[in-house]
C-alpha cells in the first residue's frame, strides 16, 4: 500500500506506525543517494517553511535550512529574540499567522504543548525539532545510520546510557519499540521513564516483537549491545546545579573503553550531539575545574574511536529531515 504522508505533522513517533516510519527511512536513503550523486534533485517550488527556535541549534537549524534550500523552498528563521510567540502574542494567534504565510512550520523549544498548540491552530503541517518530552526527527537519523552500518532495525541490541527520562531517552525507547528493536535504558531508576511510557512502549512491543528493558546493572544493559548511545548528563535550560547531582548519579554510566569492551565487537557508539567528551569547550573546562572529568558522558578516546558514527549521524540529520518535510508537504519519488 502506498504511503501518503500529506498534510501530517511530526510531534511524536507515537502518532507514526512503524510502516510510516521505514517509508520515512527508505525516503530518507534515496534522497541521501541523490545529493550525494549529484543527481537532479526532486523539489517543491513555491513552498515556504518558517523554522521557529526557542533554544539554539547547530543540528536542527542547519538541517532544515540546507533541505529547504535543497528541495527549491523559501526558508525562514525566527530566533530566540525573533518572534513576538509567548511574549506579546499568544501562541495560538502565532499559528494562525504564521499557517497563513507558511506551507510548514518547524518548532525547537521547551514545550512539548507548544508544538501541538501550533499543529492544532496553523492548518499546516508541523515538525517537531526538539521539545522538553521528545525528539523524533533525531530518532530518524539515528536509525538511518544503524540500517546504513548493520542493514537492518529489527533486532538490534540497543543500550541507552545517561538520563533515561529526556526527550532522547524517551523517544530513542519509542521508537525502538515501534520498529522492534531490543532496547535497554541504563540508568540509575531515578532517571528512568515514565512508567506510563514504559508501559505504552511494552504494549507497541507485544505487536513488533521488540523488546523494553530498563535496568540499572551496566554489565547486564551493554552485554552485546550492537548500538552504544549516550546524551548530555544536563540539558540546555536546566540549571547548572544540575550537573553535581547529574554527575554523582550518572558517572557509573558514563561511555568509556570498558564500557565499549562489554558490548559486541562490532558496536557502534552514537550520540546525538553536542558532546562534553574534552577541555573544548566552556562547559568542559568548568566541570573538569570543579570535577576533575575530562570527558563527561562520553570519554575522547570512545568519541574519537572508530566504532564512533557520530559525525555519519549528524549528516543523517539533513537526509531524514528533508524526507519528512518532502513527504509531508506532498512530495514523491
Amino acid at each position: 500500500m502506498k504511503i501518503n504522508l500529506k498534510g501530517r505533522s511530526f510531534l511524536t513517533l507515537l502518532d507514526y506506525s512503524p510502516s510510516e516510519i521505514a517509508y520515512l527511512l527508505e525516503l530518507s536513503g534515496k534522497l541521501k543517494t541523490i545529493k550525494r550523486e549529484g543527481k537532479t534533485h526532486p523539489k517543491l517550488p513555491g513552498k515556504n517553511i518558517v523554522i521557529l527556535f526557542e533554544k539554539d541549534s547547530t543540528r536542527t537549524r542547519c538541517a532544515f535550512e540546507v533541505a529547504g534550500y535543497d528541495l527549491g523552498m523559501g526558508v525562514t528563521y525566527l530566533g530566540p529574540s525573533g518572534s513576538q510567540m509567548g511574549k506579546k502574542e499568544n501562541i495560538k494567534d502565532t499559528a494562525r499567522v504564521l499557517g497563513r504565510m507558511y506551507d510548514g512550520i518547524e518548532y525547537r523549544g521547551f514545550a512539548q504543548e507548544t508544538v501541538k498548540i501550533l499543529s492544532k491552530y496553523s492548518m499546516v503541517p508541523v515538525w517537531n525539532g526538539l521539545t522538553d518530552l521528545y525528539h523524533p526527527t533525531q530518532i530518524l537519523a539515528d536509525f538511518l545510520t544503524i540500517q546504513e552500518r548493520f542493514g537492518r532495525l529489527k533486532g538490534i541490541k540497543f543500550a541507552y546510557l545517561g538520563d533515561a527520562r529526556n526527550n532522547m531517552g524517551n523517544s530513542l525507547m519509542i521508537g525502538s519499540a515501534k520498529m522492534g528493536l531490543d532496547f535497554r535504558a541504563v540508568a540509575p531508576k531515578a532517571l528512568w521513564q515514565s512508567n506510563e511510557l514504559v508501559e505504552r512502549c511494552q504494549e507497541i512491543a507485544k505487536e513488533t516483537g521488540a523488546k523494553i528493558t530498563l535496568t540499572e546493572d551496566l554489565d547486564e544493559g551493554v552485554r552485546d549491545a550492537e548500538v552504544i548511545y549516550t546524551d548530555v548528563w544536563v540539558s540546555m535550560g536546566e540549571s547548572e546545579d544540575a550537573w553535581k547531582e547529574r554527575i554523582e548519579l550518572l558517572l557509573p554510566y558514563q561511555v568509556n573503553r570498558e564500557v565499549m569492551k562489554k558490548a559486541a565487537p562490532n558496536a557502534i557508539f552514537l550520540h546525538c550531539l553536542p558532546a562534553f567528551h574534552n577541555l573544548e569547550t566552556i562547559v568542559g573546562k568548568d566541570i573538569y575545574k570543579k570535577f576533575n572529568l575530562e570527558g563527561i558522558e562520553v570519554t575522547e578516546d570512545v568519541f574519537e574511536s572508530e566504532q564512533s558514527l557520530v559525525f555519519e549521524e549528524a549528516e543523517n540529520r539533513l537526509h531524514s529531515i528533508k524526507a519528512i518535510i518532502f513527504a509531508t508537504l506532498g512530495g514523491d519519488l
